[in-house]
């Protein structure tokens, strides 16, 4: 029979044991918590280099557009103290620090792998008169497009993206501030992508219909995506710099949904389930356009996404797209095209895809808008200074 002695000392040993155990249990936890913090909050991106930053990177998980209408009376020595004032804000908040005089110095400290990049629409450059790279205007219409101004169009984009949302709120907030005095907001878009070590480095992510989205991308780094996306030749200011084309695309989920896999997978011209061609098994597998079954009946049909986007030669651009939702009202893609001319490369695919893609049955562009994208800035320049000299 246990004494009332030993009982006691039992108890105490295993409740000493049950407290040790929860706080072995919170020392891992907290642990993780800070291990989480420094994968994910300290990440920074070095904001100087020959192209700017927000380009060439996977994707982040928070993305805003914000696109400025310039006050009509704004000189260009006025735009060049705010990119003076811009280029100083993306210093700091890409390192983790406050603006000046910041309200709100408490957000900084956790850049998350923020960057923040910058455009210039077509107004813009005739009010300034300089001249545009080669192959920059303003895309033609297309039968397809239900445009409105809520988000299309713009002379000033900023394009901030971050794996926090309070970083990229933080930043947005900063810089809307100091352009304000210069331009008045015209609209604002925001996306999203994969939670930051959801998706694996190099997989491709998936839109809100259920596809992976951006297989074809040229990949960073290589002399292919180089001379798809970076300006070579035209005016100085745009030298290094790019082309983008911004398109809100809306999607009609409840009807998308109503089809079968065969069916959607007919749609794209790509097997859900991994992105490979209805002629592969692997999502990088060359699609085999002329492909017949045993009935010589096209496998990837005539109509389908990927046989109207696949261009000739040199027709290519890198894609950054982003999911969209309004709850309860809307659900797309902000879709974004970075090439060096937009008139050679991206305009033939569209004219492409408007001709035809069957896609179109279930997504409608409602939003449009096309930039330069000046070249990157060194430590101790301003961006886009050649632009405003």
């Amino acid at each position: 029979m246990i004494s009332r002695r030993g009982f006691l000392t039992a108890s105490t040993v295993a409740a000493s044991a049950a407290v040790g155990a929860v706080t072995a249990s919170n020392l891992q936890a907290d642990a993780d918590a800070k291990a989480a913090e420094t994968a994910v909050g300290k990440r920074a991106v070095n904001p100087h280099g020959e192209h700017q930053a927000g380009i060439a990177l996977e994707l982040q998980t928070h993305s805003r557009f914000l696109a400025f209408d310039v006050n009509p009376k704004t000189t260009k020595s006025e735009l060049a103290k705010w990119a003076e004032l811009i280029t100083d804000d993306i210093e700091r908040l890409t390192s983790g620090k406050p603006v000046l005089a910041d309200p709100t110095e408490q957000f900084a400290g956790q850049p998350a792998r923020l960057t923040i990049t910058i455009g210039f629409g077509p107004r813009l450059l005739q009010q300034l008169n300089v001249e545009a790279p080669n192959g920059f205007a303003e895309l033609p219409a297309f039968k397809i497009d239900r445009l409105t101004s809520e988000y299309s169009d713009g002379d000033i984009l900023i394009h901030v993206s971050a794996d926090d949302p309070i970083t990229l709120f933080h930043a947005a907030r900063a810089l809307t501030r100091d352009t304000e005095g210069f331009a008045t907001l015209r609209w604002v878009q925001d996306g999203f992508s994969n939670a930051a070590g959801v998706k694996r480095p190099g997989t491709t992510q998936r839109n809100l219909m259920g596809q992976v989205d951006g297989t074809d991308n040229p990949e960073i780094g290589t002399d292919l995506f180089n001379d798809l996306v970076w300006i070579k030749d035209g005016p100085a200011w745009a030298v290094g710099g790019t082309q983008l084309v911004l398109r809100r695309i809306k999607m009609n989920l409840n009807t998308w949904d109503r089809l079968s896999t065969d069916q959607k997978e007919g749609v794209i011209g790509r097997k859900l389930s991994n992105g490979a061609p209805l002629t592969g098994s692997k999502e990088r597998d060359l699609p085999n356009l002329d492909a017949v079954d045993e009935n010589g009946i096209k496998v990837i049909p005539p109509y389908a996404h990927i046989r109207k986007a696949a261009g000739k030669a040199g027709q290519q651009f890198f894609r950054r797209p982003f999911n969209y939702e309004v709850p309860g009202q809307e659900a797309g893609l902000l879709w974004t095209a970075y090439c060096a001319n937009l008139t050679e490369q991206y305009v033939p695919i569209q004219a492409a895809l408007d001709d035809g893609d069957l896609l179109n049955v279930w997504t409608t562009p409602v939003g449009s808008s096309v930039w330069v994208i000046p070249a990157g800035f060194t430590k101790g320049e301003i961006l886009a200074s050649k632009l405003f000299a």
